[in-house]
């Protein structure tokens, strides 16, 4: 990773922490503002919520000014708003500060996408991209634990301040190393939306939000799965997190190699089927222990591994809306996560264990490599 692509990828690194930290912290925040946790968990969908309403928003608003500016701007706002939810006297403060704080985040990744692209060297653009997107990942390696920490053993709203600093120092290191570009759009607003009135715009974006929703219908049971099924104690849950994370950070990397080695079509559909393989042995063999971690790892990797071909893929199919293409693309992966969570549960509901999320995610992932299969012939071949 160049000293170019550092600020990208340390706002990604505040953005995954602030995204997912509020996952473990929720018994803390229903205990200190006297909600459940049912309750609480609405400001995981506020944050998402933010981040389907701003990503098209702010990248129309912004898209005829430099890119640097821009990316200081969105942090900007990404810093301030979550420095509201340190000072948040209740709930419905807490909740519209998380909404605010999800704005900026489809639409900063939307520009750093195509500003890594550019900086990239010819045939390297996946990796660039990749490179991000490595700041997301080690914050659900290391940051989310750190955070998750410091919230349990101090206060939730420490974990907020940290999230702050993340977002002043990447201000910093943005004004310091980015270098300036001009604006990146190319045309109008009005003529960029013309590709999102095509069937290929949708079925993208519908890949991405049926897809990648196996990974969430199965990772947002994962800790019931680890305890109820494998029969992990709840302290080494934590521990597994990490796992979890550090696939993460490898299916990133390869990923991006793989997606500039090979057509990115053909590499998504090659990693949704194996996505559905490894689903189908966590519903099948969660019982192990040993298998457990394996599989945790693995689905991991498969999943953020998914991510880099998919940004390429729409690159390549949206000529002259690239930036309002990839903002779209992280609005879908948050679409992905609600869809996910929300199917993933209903076999709970039905009295099943907590295994059977992951052969709805199998489902989900297997649809989405159908609609990949699709898209190939229909577009590609």
């Amino acid at each position: 990773m160049t000293k170019q692509l550092f600020p990208l990828a340390l706002g990604g690194l505040g953005i995954g922490t602030t995204e997912f930290a509020i996952m473990g912290l929720l018994p803390d925040v229903s205990s200190s503002l006297d909600v459940s946790i049912p309750v609480a968990g609405h400001l995981i969908s506020a944050y998402a919520f933010g981040v389907v309403v701003g990503a098209p928003i702010l990248v129309a608003l912004s898209a005829k000014f430099p890119p640097k500016n821009i990316l200081i701007i969105f942090m900007l706002m990404f810093t301030v708003f979550n420095a509201l939810s340190i000072i948040a006297p209740d709930y419905n403060t807490l909740l519209v500060s998380r909404f605010l704080s999800g704005l900026p985040h489809g639409a900063f990744f939307g520009v750093a996408t195509i500003v890594a692209s550019r900086l990239a060297k010819k045939g390297k653009e996946a990796q660039a991209i990749a490179s991000i997107f490595t700041g997301l990942t080690l914050a659900i390696l290391l940051m989310v634990p750190l955070v998750t920490f410091i919230g349990h053993h101090l206060n939730w709203r420490y974990a907020f301040g940290v999230v702050s600093l993340l977002g002043l120092l990447t201000i910093l290191f943005l004004y310091i190393w980015l270098p300036s570009m001009k604006p990146l759009r190319s045309v109008s607003f009005k003529e960029e939306l013309e590709f999102f009135k095509t069937i290929k715009a949708w079925h993208i974006l519908t890949i991405v939000a049926i897809g990648f929703a196996g990974l969430f219908a199965w990772f947002s049971y994962i800790a019931p799965l680890l305890i109820n099924i494998a029969g992990f104690d709840i302290e080494v849950v934590s521990y597994l997190m990490i796992v979890a994370g550090a696939g993460m950070v490898v299916g990133n990397i390869i990923g991006g190699y793989l997606a500039d080695k090979r057509d990115p079509v053909i590499v998504s559909i090659f990693l949704l089927f194996l996505m559905v393989i490894s689903l189908l042995l966590v519903f099948f063999f969660s019982e192990s222990k040993i298998v457990s971690v394996i599989l945790t790892f693995v689905c991991s990797a498969l999943a953020l591994s998914f991510g880099s071909p998919i940004n390429m893929i729409m690159l390549k199919s949206a000529k002259h809306s690239e930036m309002l293409a990839a903002a779209f693309i992280q609005a879908g992966f948050n679409v992905a996560n609600s869809l996910g969570a929300l199917l993933g549960g209903i076999p709970l509901l039905y009295g099943l264990s907590f295994n059977y999320p992951a052969l709805v995610g199998a489902g989900m992932a297997l649809f989405g490599a159908v609609l990949c299969l699709i898209f190939y012939r229909k577009y590609e071949r």
